[in-house]
């Protein structure tokens, strides 16, 4: 590799990683022209060129006066689509554990549970309980353990503090890797 070709590739890479930089410590990204999907009153006769940020307001809580506003999420924050999500994985791992216990001491109640898990999506852990519950006395009880599991799990074995720093480390080397292959991709066709 020529002494130009690496300087350039460091150049893209310094310029890759000062990019990221300025990503992290930017508080908000205004948007010229959000998709029309994400304003359910969509005006196709008004233009929709320039829509101001609203930014919060530091004088309501001094707790979140730097934190992004985020636009088009309409019913719920951010974090509480995260929290449903987990809430509904929480019931994934509660039947999980529940059928590995079953399996070892009660047979014919893994059997059951197992079957009903064959019929039933457990896409929505609120409904799989509540038609589980609905089933039969036995299924009612199977139901009422995978509750009982689902909240013990959240309350005292699920890590939080562990997601918190999975997640951050995911997103950050997501974005290093992005930009590392747009990098090396743009640096060969100079």
């Amino acid at each position: 590799m020529s002494d130009y070709t690496t300087t350039t590739i460091q150049l893209k890479t310094y310029t890759c990683f000062s990019l990221i930089s300025a990503m992290k410590s930017a508080a908000i990204f205004s948007l010229l022209s959000p998709p029309s999907f994400l304003n359910p009153k969509h005006n196709k006769t008004k233009s929709t060129a320039l829509i101001p940020l609203r930014h919060r307001s530091c004088h309501s809580t001094h707790l979140h006066c730097n934190k992004m506003f985020v636009p088009g999420f309409g019913e719920a924050s951010p974090e509480a689509k995260a929290a449903n999500n987990l809430h509904h994985f929480f019931t994934y791992v509660a039947v999980k554990i529940v059928a590995a216990q079953l399996e070892s001491y009660n047979p014919e109640a893994h059997k059951d549970l197992m079957e009903f898990l064959g019929r039933n999506s457990l896409t929505d852990g609120d409904k799989f309980c509540a038609d589980l519950m609905r089933e039969s006395s036995k299924h009612k009880n199977l139901a009422l353990r995978i509750l009982e599991v689902r909240s013990a799990y959240c309350k005292n074995d699920f890590e939080w503090d562990n997601l918190r720093r999975v997640a951050v480390k995911m997103v950050d080397d997501s974005n290093t890797k992005l930009m590392r292959d747009y990098v090396m991709e743009t640096s060969h066709e100079t």
